[in-house]
């Protein structure tokens, strides 16, 4: 699983750059992806261990990274969804899409730490 969580540490990062060049390099909390895709890379190559209770400790901690990104983009989105209809302004779309992806990449992510966590516990390897 630390392999899987470089991957979307990289796609969180392509993410994050993408977002901050796509607004003209503007915004610097476009780059909000690409910090936390490298809190996540970094756990995870510390993760890279054959010390199973390292590799426990920052997959752990690798989740509750995922978790925190995921609901505080998930609110954010919707803050700013509804913030702008309320307020009668036009949705800006670059920064919806992004909130909305990053928020996507980690429920992923975590959806699958949560199965690979019990998958482990069944197999007993935990």
């Amino acid at each position: 699983m630390a392999k899987v969580t470089l991957v979307f540490a990289v796609l969180l990062i392509v993410l994050g750059l993408t977002g901050y060049l796509g607004t003209g390099s503007l915004h610097p909390t476009a780059m909000i992806p690409a910090w936390i895709g490298l809190a996540l890379g970094i756990s995870g190559y510390l993760a890279i261990s054959p010390n199973e209770s390292r590799r426990k400790l920052f997959m752990h901690i690798n989740v509750t990274i995922g978790l925190l990104g995921f609901l505080g983009a998930a609110a954010e989105a919707v803050r700013g969804y509804v913030h702008a209809q309320s307020a009668g302004l036009p949705q800006d779309q670059i920064a919806l899409a992004s909130k909305i992806m990053l928020a996507s990449l980690l429920l992923i992510y975590v959806i699958l730490c949560v199965r690979s966590f019990r998958a482990a516990r069944r197999s007993g390897k935990v």
